[in-house]
């Protein structure tokens, strides 16, 4: 039986644990008989090798420790190994002039260089080795270091090896298929030639725009096309440089093209807007080969102008019909949540009046009920269409499952087994914290709606640092992210579905079980956030969403004591500012914060608030709507406030607004957001909060 792979620091005895991490290298050290060895048995090696060699086994790149300074002793690590080939069985702790004698004098004097602190790095070097293919031609990139003891003596050798025979050879592939490509056009030149009959006769009759025209800018001959097109005659086209009828937009690009054509490039696929003499303009998509040894090149352009004009009029009828089905789906939901709060307060009215006033209570919290149910509808769209107003801060999102995880289970029932898979070492997140758990809540209910039998629902943290090529293919910068998993077993779903569950009000639920915004909140969250969704299913195989989410690089979030978050207070005092447009808004601030103990002064606009903050009055907080008429918006007015009275706290209040008006989602310390809608006790409850830091 094989000897499993150590890979925790457990499964070893203490003396050995520096050896965790290594897998089937470790397997090989232990399996080796040391006492013969110059080394002696692993317990016993110096600490300067045990660490260097951990280094080595832990390491996900190709990497070999040479050690000593005479005959150096081999190891390496598991990704070394298809380099090995037939050596390796024997090769650990082998000395390195045995295990690549047939490569020895080509590495020797790279050795010695590296010893003597003349340490390089080669790119793409030959070697001819014997590998797990077998004897081969190899390329290698790699660099040799010294590693030097407490008393600055050198111990041993680092090697970085990395591989680059296959795009050594792409490489020379490529260049055998441009050399092609160049002869290619040499015989094209000589077709040309051979066939000036028929190229004639093609010249007179067809659509295309053909030329003959000098790297000057200057066209040396025109087909009859470009009359029959563009209405320039011959003699107007050939005395005037062609860059005159191009539209000035498209000049740069221009320019670059006979950059490319005095480079002897051929250009392909060039489109760029002719000018006709009527004062319109084609869309013409050209072609151009450099004549060489000469200054002349040949063009063909060919019409895209009515192409395109199709093609924009199907996108229009493609995004008429989008917007048809959003207004179509949100008529229907906010109509039936009208219809809900009317009736109840109809209701509450009639009963007022006929002086029956038992039971009212019912009728206050159904209408309570619906204008919540309008109001997160409201945020899902705002989501969907990234124009929610965000409030990001440091989160640690490992934490954040953690504490809602008890909620998870409960709303996915016992029928669901639910596991949090939740990576060590995670990256910082900086999000909107109630965004996310949304988010993730969603994804928890879609998965259990698609197990009605029950299953398995995993959530799954990671870090990811996406290169250009992975990076561009989710739609995202290259550089580091957080990834957030949600997977089940479900029913999955086919590639048609999988590509229109971001859609607005899209949903295979049965009518009245969802509404078909929650992806598309999730999807509009994460984009905002500057990340992105991910969908992977097939039909019987399960689901899995992934949201991807930017690292925040900075302090970590602080834990959050028993005595963090918001406490509705009854009472308090202290001066607040409240500007907003909208009288009713104003005035039920005022109400509810001047039966909390709070005096308040109203403004109805930016430029009123800040006469208030000009005078002598005093205001202890400022509470903003964002959007404000008249020029001025509420950040606007904050930093005002801010200037005149440094310090100043202040309270953002919004149902929508860009999320550049607050700050780009970076609001200052003592300042914070209140979206609404808001219930009393919410807006009680921050006033009394930030009145308590102050």
């Amino acid at each position: 039986m094989a000897s499993p792979p150590y890979r925790v620091s457990t499964d070893l005895p203490r003396p050995l644990r520096f050896l965790a991490g290594g897998g089937e290298a470790t397997r090989l050290i232990l399996e080796r008989d040391w006492s013969g060895h110059p080394l002696g048995p692993p317990e016993s090696w110096p600490d300067i090798l045990k660490s260097n060699l951990s280094t080595v086994l832990n390491s996900p790149e190709s990497m070999i420790l040479a050690w000593g300074t005479d005959r150096l002793t081999f190891f390496f690590n598991e990704t070394y190994f298809p380099l090995l080939g037939p050596r390796l069985s024997w090769a650990m702790g082998s000395p390195f002039d045995e295990v690549w004698a047939d490569a020895w004098a080509q590495a020797k004097p790279i050795i010695d260089d590296a010893f003597a602190g003349r340490s390089q790095r080669f790119n793409d070097l030959p070697w001819k080795l014997d590998t797990d293919r077998g004897p081969a031609d190899t390329w290698f990139t790699f660099s040799y270091s010294r590693v030097l003891d407490p008393r600055g003596e050198v111990a041993g050798l680092f090697i970085l090896t990395n591989e680059t025979t296959a795009r050594v050879l792409a490489d020379a592939a490529l260049a055998r298929s441009q050399d092609e490509l160049r002869e290619a056009n040499r015989m094209l030149e000589v077709r040309v030639e051979q066939r000036t009959v028929e190229r004639d006769r093609v010249w007179q009759l067809t659509n295309d725009l053909m030329a003959t025209a000098r790297l000057d800018g200057h066209l040396v001959q025109v087909n009859p096309a470009w009359e029959r097109l563009l209405g320039w005659t011959e003699e107007e086209l050939l005395t005037r440089p062609f860059i005159e009828i191009v539209a000035a937009d498209d000049h740069a690009e221009t320019a670059d093209v006979v950059a490319r054509l005095s480079a002897g490039e051929v250009v392909s696929g060039f489109v760029d807007h002719v000018l006709t003499k009527d004062g319109g303009a084609r869309t013409i998509m050209w072609t151009a080969v450099p004549e060489a040894g000469s200054d002349l090149f040949y063009i063909i352009g060919r019409d895209l102008t009515e192409q395109h004009n199709v093609e924009e009029a199907l996108r229009q009828a493609q995004k008429m019909q989008a917007v048809g089905q959003l207004t179509g789906g949100l008529a229907h939901d906010f109509n039936n949540l009208l219809t809900g709060m009317m009736g109840n307060l109809e209701l509450l009215q009639l009963r007022l009046a006929g002086g029956r006033l038992d039971d009212l209570d019912r009728f206050v919290l159904a209408a309570q009920g619906a204008g919540r149910r309008a109001a997160a509808l409201t945020q899902r769209l705002l989501a969907f269409s990234r124009r929610q107003t965000l409030d990001p801060r440091p989160a640690d999102v490992n934490r954040l499952i953690a504490g809602m995880e008890d909620l998870i289970r409960r709303t996915v029932g016992p029928a669901n087994e639910l596991e949090v898979v939740g990576a060590g070492g995670l990256w910082t997140a900086n999000i909107d914290a109630g965004q996310l758990e949304n988010a993730i809540l969603n994804l928890c209910i879609n998965a259990r709606d698609a197990m009605p039998d029950g299953g398995r629902i995993t959530i799954e943290t990671a870090n990811k640092w996406l290169d250009e090529r992975t990076a561009r293919s989710r739609d995202l910068d290259p550089g580091q992210y957080l990834s957030v998993c949600v997977t089940d077993t479900g029913t999955g779903m086919d590639a048609e579905t999988a590509q229109r569950a971001f859609e607005p009000f899209f949903t295979t639920k049965p009518i009245g079980q969802g509404t078909g915004l929650g992806l598309s909140m999730i999807y509009g969250f994460a984009r905002q956030s500057g990340g992105q969704v991910r969908i992977y299913s097939e039909p019987r195989m399960g689901t899995t969403v992934c949201v991807y989410l930017p690292r925040h690089v900075g302090a970590p979030p602080e834990e959050a004591g028993d005595d963090k978050g918001i406490s509705v207070v009854s009472s308090g005092s202290g001066t607040v500012l409240v500007v907003d447009d909208e009288a009713t808004i104003r005035h039920l601030i005022d109400e509810v914060l001047d039966d909390a103990g709070y005096t308040v002064i109203n403004a109805a606009d930016g430029a009123a608030g800040l006469k208030v903050l000009q005078s002598g009055a005093r205001i202890d907080l400022l509470i903003t709507d964002v959007g404000l008429p008249g020029g001025i918006n509420g950040r606007q007015v904050a930093d005002a406030a801010r200037h005149l009275r440094p310090g100043l706290k202040v309270l953002f209040i919004t149902g929508y607004a860009e999320n550049a008006a607050v700050g780009n989602g970076h609001l200052e310390h003592g300042m914070e957001l209140l979206t609404k809608p808001f219930s009393i006790d919410a807006l009680t409850g921050k006033v009394g909060d930030m009145m308590k830091r102050g």
